[in-house]
């Protein structure tokens, strides 16, 4: 078998890469993008992609060996369960793309490489909606959208999931930090992707994010906790300095 030195591999990379124009790719933050190789692979055919220096994913020979981000490059967690690669022409999607996806890729194949300039725009802060709600009441977050059985809607409590919709299926998950948090409260509506949060606690104020196909929602939630007497605690606050200064007044007159 021939090997090839690193210094001639890597020549051969950056041949392929001047010698056709890099394929400049943009997408939103939280979206699907599909690097495509315009081929159909044979049993013959050998396709690895590489993000930088780093191999991500391959296809070898008769796809005896197919790999992806872990289980090709030692154990690396950057694309944990979010790369797929098409076994019939070696076209490498990358879901719930990051910032941090933004760069470089190329896939090396038999009849030559093709370079894909990545930019990934960040999402987070944009869209973001104000809502204010008291202790105890429901308040909905609505995604202003219909779904249908292709779209996907997952949402974030501070950056940890807590329910989606995958296609036909709906899937409640709690908060690994803290089971109980939500149980019972949650409800999804099968038809918008919009979450109602039930028995509101003010541990429930924070920021909540809704990742559809088409981008995504920031959604600022701020909890007003309420005394037995149904009244906020800043309305209490507010009426007890009133009656101090009242009864301040009161004594300077008897004086």
């Amino acid at each position: 078998m021939t090997l090839i030195s690193p210094l001639l591999f890597w020549c051969l990379l950056d041949y392929g890469a001047s010698g056709v124009d890099t394929v400049k790719v943009s997408v939103m933050e939280g979206e699907s993008v599909t690097l495509h190789t315009h081929v159909e692979t044979n049993q013959q055919d050998r396709i690895r992609w590489y993000f930088g220096d780093t191999r991500i994913a391959q296809i070898t020979g008769d796809l005896s060996k197919i790999c992806t981000d872990v289980q090709c490059n030692e154990g690396t967690e950057r694309f944990r369960d979010r790369l797929k690669l098409d076994h019939q022409t070696g076209s490498l999607t990358i879901m719930n793309a990051r910032t941090t996806d933004s760069g470089i890729y190329k896939v090396q194949m038999n009849n030559g490489i093709i370079t894909f300039s990545v930019n990934v725009t960040g999402a987070f802060g944009v869209n973001r909606v104000e809502v204010s709600v008291k202790e105890g009441k429901s308040v909905t977050l609505h995604t202003g959208v219909k779904t249908n059985q292709e779209d996907r809607f997952r949402w974030y409590f501070n950056d940890t999931r807590i329910t989606q919709i995958t296609k036909d299926l709906i899937k409640i998950c709690t908060d690994v930090q803290s089971p109980e948090r939500f149980r019972d409260r949650l409800k999804l509506d099968h038809q918008t992707g919009s979450l109602t949060i039930m028995n509101i606690t003010t541990t429930d104020s924070g920021i909540y994010k809704v990742q559809m196909n088409n981008g995504i929602i920031t959604f600022s939630v701020n909890v007003t906790a309420v005394t037995d007497s149904g009244l906020s605690t800043a309305v209490i606050s507010a009426g007890v300095v009133g009656a101090a200064v009242l009864l301040f007044c009161w004594l300077q007159l008897l004086v």
